[in-house]
């Protein structure tokens, strides 16, 4: 009976959660590119914004404890998204800093319980203020592993949350090719190591890892014949070795088909074909309007993505388009970002994507 009822409460979890998908890939010549989308079922006025190396930030404790806010100055840039319906300090959950350290925050509810903040605490952070100071003050994932466990991360309701408390993981990703993921579990700070370099939603990281075994059996060949009663039948068509390969929506899912695509596809050589294999893996996860729906009362709210935003971490370049223009992307130069020394908030339905027709050039 208890399991049954366990089984019941992730079933409520996968139907409730909101679908974010990152993925990693590293190039034969080293590049490393970091690629997320977006998916969520309310309008989250999402917004870039862009941060100054020195700027000027702090960390908070819960206000009953009564502790001093900390004070820091930024030592990277950052160029990071956040829901824009938040008011105060942009809560980053995307982003990359001027040292090459990348960040997805991805949704994690059902399972996320964050740590407690005692009167006897030095350094704490909450769930909102995390993204700005992973990314504000550390390089790299080895400076982010060892650093950031001195950090109580919390969360109650006196912050503001929009539509859903925010119950999230995160995966750091370096241009080294290293990356972690941070979840918050049982009032402790989880750290994996990201060995599928993917991350999805609920459960957490260690149990897609599990449930990734039931899927060893995938393969990019397959047997082209077979011999039956003497007749030779051939295969209808290349793919047959992924048979098996979940095509739903859920979590545990879209971590299995982004991580089998990532390991069994061609190695990409540079730049240029991460960037694209990036692509392609997210256009695999890309949820349209109305495929992934639930009712709240009489209300039908549908999970889609939002945005989409592929992150080169060596040359410092971002590609992303929204849902109304999923196949154009723009590209955004962070040095030239970082080098202006200029903040900025940019909401990302309202960059300049552009369909271009060409028929009259091919015609003339």
């Amino acid at each position: 009976m208890k399991q049954w009822l366990v089984g019941l409460m992730l079933l409520s979890f996968f139907h409730s959660s909101f679908a974010c998908t990152a993925v990693n890939i590293q190039a034969k010549d080293g590049t490393v590119i970091a690629g997320r989308t977006m998916e969520w079922a309310f309008d989250m006025k999402w917004t870039i914004n862009s941060l100054p190396q020195g700027t000027k930030f702090r960390t908070t404790a819960p206000d009953n404890l009564k502790l001093p806010p900390i004070q820091f100055i930024t030592k990277y840039a950052v160029l990071g998204i956040s829901p824009g319906i938040l008011p105060g300090a942009p809560a980053l959950l995307e982003g990359q800093n001027s040292a090459g350290l990348g960040m997805s925050g991805n949704f994690l509810p059902g399972f996320t319980e964050y740590q407690t903040v005692t009167p006897k605490d030095l350094d704490y952070v909450s769930i909102l203020d995390f993204g700005t100071l992973a990314l504000g003050m550390f390089a790299n994932v080895a400076e982010l592993r060892k650093e950031i466990p001195r950090f109580k991360v919390w969360y109650d309701s006196s912050l503001p949350s929009g539509p859903t408390p925010p119950w999230l993981h995160f995966v750091f990703t370096d241009r080294t090719g290293a990356s972690i993921v941070i979840e918050f579990v049982k009032g402790q700070m989880r750290i994996h190591e990201n060995v599928a370099n993917v991350l999805t939603n609920s459960p957490t990281y260690d149990w897609h890892i599990t449930n990734a075994r039931n899927y060893i059996n995938l393969t990019n060949f397959a047997r082209s014949a077979v011999t039956v009663n003497g007749q030779n039948v051939t295969e209808l068509g290349q793919g047959g070795g992924l048979m098996g390969l979940p095509a739903d929506y859920t979590p545990p899912s879209r971590f299995i088909r982004a991580a089998y695509l990532r390991q069994l596809a061609a190695p990409p050589n540079n730049r240029a074909e991460s960037v694209q294999l990036t692509g392609h893996i997210l256009n695999n996860v890309d949820i349209p309007i109305g495929v992934a729906a639930s009712k709240d009362g009489d209300k039908v709210v549908s999970d889609y993505t939002q945005w989409v935003n592929i992150k080169d971490l060596n040359n410092q370049q971002w590609h992303i388009s929204n849902y109304a223009n999923r196949t154009s992307y723009v590209t955004l130069d962070l040095k030239k970002i970082f080098e202006s020394n200029k903040s900025g908030a940019w909401p990302v339905d309202q960059l300049p994507y552009q369909t271009i027709d060409i028929t009259n050039k091919l015609l003339n």
